[in-house]
């Protein structure tokens, strides 16, 4: 499972994972100064229950580490990820 980064545009951007055109999976983030705002976390049903959400995440903060940026959690999961997972402790902001 390959994920896309994309800019979308005014400092916001995403990562995403689409098959067949269509997207079944993304997380976006607008950045703000060195400060990734998670904002958006979207898998769909076809592949609720596999880790999706995750690997997403994962993907952005191999991004943060990559640009020396810090994360903000603001959508549930994201705030959820880093209350239960301490590999996200460097990338919190």
């Amino acid at each position: 499972m390959e994920f896309q980064y994309k800019e979308l545009g005014n400092d916001v951007y995403a990562y995403q994972y689409i098959q067949d055109g269509e997207r079944l999976g993304e997380i976006t983030w607008t950045l703000l100064g060195d400060v990734m705002v998670m904002d958006h976390t979207y898998v769909s049903d076809k592949l609720r229950g596999q880790g999706i959400a995750k690997k997403l995440l994962d993907n952005a903060a191999s991004y943060a580490r990559d640009k020396n940026l810090k994360m903000e959690p603001v959508c549930s999961y994201v705030v959820s990820a880093f209350s239960k997972y301490d590999e996200y402790n460097d990338v919190k902001a």
